[in-house]
């Protein structure tokens, strides 16, 4: 009698022979792959769509409090907040008096020079070696000058190979640099410099820096310090050094006295420094110092009743006073902040430029209200934070590069906003090789009489696949002439050759001169469209995906603003049609150069004196991209 076990075997034989039926294995295996490669290829426009829809739904969801996690320091030797700290009021009171000096050098205008020698006086009065540097920063906007006042405080403890940098801007990050001076920053540094020189715990040099103007005086301070020549930068060469700069901080501290400490973090090129730094600070001010923490100098209504609501007026008043909705409006806002910072490769703050040389930096900003904190509290964070930074044996390693901070307590790993971009860059891909597909194949009908002999014979038709040509070369011809002229538009606009409006009609247009280099359509081949569109989705979808890893917030910008519109690129049989699509590809590809001068100035200054790669970025990659699908819809089907 069979057993249990025999039963079931012989059930699963008799249904692995129902599946592969009475033929051959081989020839059973290559039918079942037919069967499930046609059904994947109907439901191809469904996976697509799936994808797009789940990938912006999921950047729409990363402000939910679902997502995020807890903040931890990785690295054991930081050992942040454990310290005492022997700042005191007499330091501050010699804070205070630095900083009737500055105001009175503001009142009489004085110039760059003065500054940094004042600054240069009160660190040599102090015992510490300082020095001027002179710099000027040739633009087409005009020259840039200033003059940066530097010290050196030699470790007493170690041999000086590694330092940390303490700075202050001239000018304050507030307006983004809109001439609001950082006084009380500069001050405080330049008292700190003579509380620190009473110790000898230093195990590393610190070098403090009071750089003129906002951005510039760092850049022209820290390239040469590192010996990175630049074409339009002249300085004088320093004639103090240190060794490799670890970690610094920078200090914004532009009111009377302030409320909350704001971590700014973001450096150029859309570079993060090590998470531990920040939580260092973090962990520091709210134990140490007693100062609430808030990402950037954005204030949370629900804790500081007279701070702006972040909830829009015109939802209904239930869901204003929702927690779960004006958490996810703060989120949101802290999250829009960080992807306008790193999308652009814009810096946050003087810290920002130090990334650059594997510098983990971050700016400490001083929210300006009418209380309750002042020189005390923040020398009190300062001394800790640099005592923590002292600790390091190496450098900063053990915590994320990669991550998005949506409260100064909450983050996100990079696996958990990853795929939004990568999901929206696979369906772009998808879309791609579908279209590669239906350029090289044509599905048609074809008429057929029945194998049975009959007196009459009944006429079928039979779908049936027809290969036909390719015009690759033709469709990569157009991509790099397009790319050619991207290349030429950045020259145009990074040389300001002519009026925004002016570059923006001939570069619209230039593309139509492309259209006309592809032979005309053979018979039988596909069209040129059809197969520059699939090329055109393909790097498309590569340009996101790998940007995704290295920028995210550049790579979400494209994908929202290239996802659907290459996407759905298409030509027309009719020429009213086709002008009026070229027309709106065209104005999604050039139109910020006339819809928004400012930023486009911002982008200009950034890479003439920083060296941001954005402003290059967009007219040589992004703008090629957009006008191939203009391109697209231009040429005949």
């Amino acid at each position: 009698m069979p057993t249990i076990l025999q039963k079931l075997a012989g059930v699963a034989t008799a249904l692995r022979q129902r599946l592969r039926g009475g033929d051959d294995p081989n020839a059973t295996r290559i039918r079942r792959r037919q069967v499930l490669t046609n059904k994947l290829w109907k439901g191809l426009p469904f996976i697509r769509l799936v994808l797009f829809l789940v990938g912006y739904l999921w950047m729409l969801a990363l402000p939910s409090s679902q997502f995020g996690q807890r903040i931890y320091i990785d690295e054991n030797a930081l050992q942040p907040a454990q310290v005492h700290t022997y700042w005191n009021w007499n330091d501050v009171h010699r804070a205070d008096r630095i900083l009737e000096d500055l105001e009175q050098l503001r009142d009489r205008n004085a110039t760059n020079d003065e500054i940094a020698r004042y600054s240069v006086g009160v660190f040599e009065k102090l015992g510490i070696p300082a020095r001027t540097q002179r710099y000027s920063f040739d633009t087409l906007g005009g020259a840039i000058n200033g003059t940066n006042a530097y010290a050196v405080m030699a470790a007493p403890r170690a041999s000086g190979a590694e330092a940390i940098i303490i700075s202050a801007s001239w000018l304050s990050r507030t307006g983004e640099g809109d001439e609001t001076l950082n006084l009380r920053g500069v001050a405080i540094v330049l008292s700190l410099a003579g509380y620190l020189k009473k110790y000898s715990l230093w195990a590393k040099d610190l070098v403090f820096v009071i750089s003129d103007g906002y951005l510039d005086g760092m850049q022209a301070f820290i390239t040469t310090y590192h010996g990175l020549p630049q074409a339009n930068l002249h300085t004088e060469p320093l004639e103090l050094s240190s060794g490799v700069v670890w970690t610094a901080i920078n200090v914004d501290y532009p009111g009377h006295s302030f409320s909350h400490l704001g971590i700014f973090f973001e450096g150029l090129n859309g570079r993060l420094p090590n998470q531990d730094l920040m939580n260092s600070v973090g962990v520091i001010s709210r134990h140490t110092g007693g100062v609430p923490v808030v990402v950037y100098d954005d204030l949370d209504p629900r804790e500081t009743p007279s701070a702006p609501t972040v909830v829009p007026s015109w939802m209904p008043e239930g869901l204003k006073n929702n927690g779960d909705v004006q958490e996810y409006a703060m989120r949101a806002k802290v999250i829009s902040r960080h992807v306008n910072y790193q999308a652009r490769g814009a810096a946050s703050g003087v810290h920002g430029l130090l990334h650059q040389f594997r510098i983990d930096a971050l700016t400490v900003y001083a929210v300006p209200a009418t209380g309750p904190h002042g020189f005390y509290a923040l020398g009190k964070i300062l001394e800790s934070s640099l005592r923590t930074m002292n600790n390091l044996l190496e450098r900063l390693h053990a915590s994320f590069f990669f991550f998005l901070l949506v409260r100064p307590e909450i983050f996100m790993k990079i696996g958990m906003y990853l795929p939004s971009a990568i999901l929206v860059g696979t369906s772009m891909l998808f879309s791609g090789l579908g279209e590669w597909v239906n350029a090289g194949w044509l599905l048609t009908s074809v008429s057929l009489e029945d194998e049975e002999k009959s007196e009459k014979a009944r006429p079928r038709s039979v779908e049936k696949w027809v290969s036909r040509d390719r015009p690759v070369l033709d469709a990569v011809t157009v991509m790099i002439a397009t790319h050619a002229i991207g290349y030429v538009f950045w020259e145009a606009v990074s040389r300001r050759l002519a009026h925004p409006a002016i570059l923006f009609l001939i570069f619209a247009a230039a593309p139509l001169l492309v259209a006309r280099l592809p032979q005309p359509t053979r018979p039988g081949s596909a069209p040129v469209s059809a197969v520059l569109k699939a090329l055109n989705l393909c790097f498309t979808s590569a340009v996101i995906s790998i940007t995704a890893v290295l920028n995210f917030s550049l790579a979400a910008a494209l994908a929202v603003f290239m996802g659907i519109p290459l996407t759905l690129a298409s030509p027309s049989p009719r020429l009213p049609s086709r002008i009026g699509k070229y027309a709106l590809y065209s104005i999604l590809a050039l139109g910020w150069l006339v819809f928004c001068p400012e930023d486009t100035g911002k982008a200009l200054w950034n890479w003439e004196v920083l060296r941001v790669w954005f402003a290059p970025f967009v007219c040589v990659v992004y703008v090629p991209l957009v006008l191939q699908s203009a391109l697209v819809c231009w040429l005949p089907s």
